[in-house]
């Protein structure tokens, strides 16, 4: 369990056994294969590309290749408990749609991302004037997928713009205990390097 990536193991505790879960953007299926066999859930990936999978169909797992921004609309309402989107939502082309999409397949959504708004990140930019390149994001500016980063604050802006209300959000930082936190709070839109959210459509 320890060589897990640290957003694995805090999803791997949010999805309740034998849910129905949609894993977007699930590249070779480390963490639709480790729900499977640790929660036994019925899952299914989406992957843009042909490598993931394969990797995927290679493990025996039920994916689909397709585009997140656009291929959404082919799922069912409601047709899964839990939709997952892990370190991914900064790389799409309409994060807002993405999200709102995630909130109509599933009755939940598990997103976790980058905090553009981490004291590393600040004061990288302050220091030196420069794309920062920190643990959480960790690309030089030219070459990296992250086409939409955020704050904290700003994620917490879309969430209310959708209506969406947070159950669980947890700060990770890499060798530090993963932190149950309250995302509005300023302070940890400095603390956070990443950031994990529990996310439901408000009743």
């Amino acid at each position: 369990m320890s060589e897990l990536r640290e957003d694995f193991r805090e999803i791997l505790q949010l999805v309740t056994p034998g849910a129905r879960v949609l894993d977007v953007g699930c590249g070779g299926g480390e963490l639709l294969e480790l729900l499977t066999r640790e929660r036994n859930v019925d899952g299914q990936g989406l992957e843009i590309s042909a490598q993931g999978v394969a990797a995927c169909l290679a493990r025996g797992l039920a994916v689909v290749q397709g585009d997140a921004d656009r291929d959404l609309d082919n799922f069912p309402t409601r047709a899964f408990d839990v939709a997952i989107l892990s370190k991914t939502l900064q790389q799409m082309r309409d994060p807002r749609r993405v999200l709102s999409e995630l909130l109509r397949v599933a009755d939940h959504a598990v997103v976790s991302l980058p905090n553009f708004g981490h004291w590393r990140v600040r004061w990288a930019l302050l220091a030196h004037g420069r794309m920062p390149e920190t643990r959480a994001l960790p690309d030089p500016w030219w070459s990296t997928p992250n086409i939409h980063l955020c704050t904290l604050k700003d994620f917490m802006v879309l969430c209310d713009d959708l209506d969406l209300e947070v159950e669980i959000c947890r700060a990770l930082s890499e060798g530090q205990k993963p932190r149950r936190i309250d995302p509005r709070r300023p302070i940890e839109n400095w603390r956070a390097e990443t950031a994990l959210f529990l996310l439901r459509r408000k009743a």
